[in-house]
């Protein structure tokens, strides 16, 4: 760990890691942005001006700040400051609208919700004025809203604020006014062992949850750094969405705590990434399944020099991912494969760089210290052996806090002896390594028959014809659940149930296969790149695919 002792690291606060950085690796660069660049100096004067800014509005130690940008520099230097200042960041999906972010606002208690007026077509000041009364009469630091009775201040960057909120400049303007040492007075008052973040869950069911992490997460990404061998000699492209632990932890973290240059783009773009990969000679790329599939085909079109790649983390998806990233090791580069939830933090398990490549491609990686897992029936909750499916608990010192103001979903997730109830299927390997199946919720009960959804779609990605598929389940009056795949097909292929009905018969079980196939051009994602199927299970429905059964 650097040369330091678990003491010292356990004492570690996210808001003091860019002034460390900026002692050990001073004027290296720190931050590529659209051909901007920052050094490490300049990175963490730009986080203090930020905290500054802050204190100055009256953020208040221990206040929500919820933030809803697109990736900016802005946003991690908020990243930094917020938690600098001894205040709690809220990251929001910026794939949320009107309603979905209400909810994550008014749920967290956010005080303070700083947003980007505009991204391309999306107009957020727009959706926040659907959410507020007019502001005009309030005071811009004081605001009563009785929708928001937690929200004080509303701040606008890229326009001009609405009467009642105040602009980016404004802020940062104000923060000239607050000294250097009380800056220091601040940040030398934050507690490691409270909360800094409250990360929502992605959402693909219910509404989400509000997973609150402490600072002791710092310990956890300088460990990864060690098994993975990141150094300030590697330059690491960030182009996952910085609301999402994976982006914020494997991208921001890892690059302040190793020195690695970050390269950080607005969303990922295969074009734009690649491009990147040549000009910067970037050596780490981040990504799921489906952002390496994005990239090897555009590879394929237009090729580029990409010799400067040296590795790339690829978070498990289950038996159908692994396709993808036995092409990546052959096409594109060497992955290591991982596992972890927003409870867990991003990767709870890693792969090693020197591990096999049927450990880096068909497991879900190697638990990190202090990481202990349990795979149990869910039924008994008994003990499985190795290489038997059950559900997956997970202790260790990085489990969330608890879901925020939500104690019998905590009591739900955390039993009494601490172990985190994942909701994951999996199975424990006899070399140690874990393997994701997939999620519980989604399972099939087909005529008394357990389906994985993941395990019929990694069978006909096999299929000719077959770009992506997803499987749900709908009701049936004879079998209680019956299965339906969703394809996005090649470039003109058709693909019919008989078709697949012909390819399925004789090679898996008859209540595997799907009874209804629904074309589409496109499966839709969380940012992340998970499959919503909570609505394809809506289009279902609304087809009335069940009534023809």
């Amino acid at each position: 760990m650097a040369g330091n002792s678990v003491n010292e690291v356990n004492e570690k606060t996210l808001g003091m890691l860019p002034a460390e950085a900026a002692a050990r690796f001073g004027e290296a660069e720190a931050l590529c942005f659209q051909g901007t660049r920052w050094s490490h100096t300049e990175f963490s004067a730009e986080v203090d001006r930020v905290a500054k800014g802050l204190m100055a509005l009256g953020v208040a130690p221990g206040e929500k700040v919820a933030l809803w940008m697109i990736n900016r520099p802005e946003w991690l230097f908020l990243m930094y400051g917020v938690a600098k200042i001894g205040a709690v960041l809220v990251p929001l999906n910026t794939r949320y609208r009107t309603s979905d972010v209400a909810y994550a606002v008014r749920q967290s208690d956010s005080a303070t919700w700083i947003i980007m007026a505009r991204s391309g077509p999306v107009d957020f000041l727009a959706m926040v004025r659907d959410n507020l009364p007019p502001l005009a009469e309030q005071t811009r630091n004081a605001l009563d809203v009785t929708d928001f009775p937690a929200l004080r201040r509303v701040i606008v960057f890229g326009d001009r604020p609405d009467a009642g909120m105040a602009s980016w400049d404004a802020m940062i303007t104000a923060g000239d006014e607050v000294s250097d040492a009380d800056l220091a007075a601040r940040a030398a008052a934050v507690d490691p062992d409270e909360t800094f973040l409250i990360a929502y869950t992605s959402g693909t069911t219910g509404s989400p949850k509000g997973v609150m992490h402490s600072h002791i997460l710092v310990r956890n990404t300088i460990e990864r750094i060690a098994r993975l061998g990141f150094t300030p000699v590697d330059t690491i492209i960030n182009s996952l969405p910085l609301f999402h632990l994976y982006a914020y932890g494997e991208g921001a973290m890892t690059c302040i705590l190793s020195g690695a240059r970050q390269v950080l783009t607005e969303g990922f773009d295969a074009v734009e990434t690649l491009d990147l990969i040549e000009s910067e000679g970037v050596t780490v790329v981040h990504g799921f399944d489906t952002h390496y599939k994005d990239m090897m085909d555009e590879q394929a079109r237009n090729p580029r020099d990409i010799s400067s790649l040296r590795l790339g983390t690829f978070p498990a998806g289950g038996p159908n991912s692994a396709p993808v990233a036995w092409r990546t090791q052959k096409e594109f580069v060497p992955t290591v494969s991982g596992w972890g939830m927003t409870e867990t933090w991003a990767f709870a398990a890693v792969s090693r760089p020197d591990d096999t490549d049927e450990q880096r491609c068909e497991a879900s990686g190697y638990p990190m210290p202090g990481m202990e897992f349990r795979v149990i029936d869910p039924d008994t909750g008994t003990d499985l052996k190795t290489d038997e499916e059950g559900e997956l608990l997970v202790r260790s010192y990085m489990t969330m806090k608890g879901y925020y103001n939500k104690p019998e979903e905590t009591a739900k997730a955390i039993d009494a002896d601490g172990w985190l109830h994942t909701g994951d299927t999996a199975l424990l390997r006899a070399d140690g390594h874990i393997r994701f199946i997939g999620r519980f919720k989604d399972m099939l009960k087909v005529g008394g028959e357990n389906v994985a959804p993941v395990e019929v779609e990694a069978f006909l990605m096999d299929m000719p014809g077959v770009d992506q598929v997803a499987i749900i389940g709908i009701p049936d009056d004879r079998l209680a659940e019956v299965p339906v795949a969703f394809v996005v097909p090649k470039k003109g292929a058709h693909i019919g149930i008989t078709g697949m009905d012909d390819f399925c018969r004789g090679k898996i079980a008859s209540f595997k296969i799907p009874r209804h196939v629904v074309l589409v051009t496109e499966l839709p994602m969380t940012p992340t790149g998970k499959v919503q199927k909570h609505l394809l299970r809506e289009q279902a429905e609304a087809l009335k695919l069940g009534q023809s059964v």
